[in-house]
C-alpha cells in the first residue's frame, strides 16, 4: 500500500510539475501555444492521479503532496533547466519529505 502511494505521488509530481514547466516553456520561453496546451492537459491529469491515492482524506493527500511537490520541483529544475540546488535547498526538501512520511505513513489508531 505504501509503494502504491509513493508511485502515485511520483506520477502526480510528473504531471503537475511537468505541466507547469510546459506552460512556462510555451509562454515565458516563447515555444508556442502547443507547449502550453500540452501543459494544461498534464495539469488536468494531475488532478485525476491524486484521486487514486488509497488515503480517503483530501486534505491529508494534498498536504503531503506539497512536500513531494517541493522536492520534485527542485529535481525537475536539475534535470531540465540546469538548476543546482544549494545545501539549504537539499535540507529543506529533506525536511519536506520527512513531513510527507509523517503525514501519510505514521501509524494511526
Amino acid at each position: 500500500m505504501v509503494w502504491r502511494s509513493v508511485l502515485l505521488f511520483a506520477l502526480a509530481a510528473v504531471a503537475e510539475i511537468g505541466g507547469a514547466w510546459l506552460v512556462w516553456q510555451g509562454v515565458r520561453e516563447h515555444r508556442g501555444w502547443l507547449w502550453a496546451g500540452l501543459g494544461v492537459i498534464a495539469l488536468g491529469l494531475y488532478g485525476f492521479v491524486a484521486t487514486l491515492q488509497p488515503e480517503a482524506h483530501f486534505g491529508r493527500i494534498l498536504a503531503a503532496y506539497g512536500g513531494v511537490f517541493i522536492a520534485g520541483s527542485l529535481a525537475w529544475g536539475m534535470a531540465f533547466d540546469g538548476f543546482r540546488p544549494d545545501r539549504w535547498d537539499v535540507v529543506g526538501a529533506a525536511i519536506c519529505l520527512a513531513g510527507v512520511a509523517v503525514i501519510m505513513y505514521a501509524p494511526r489508531g
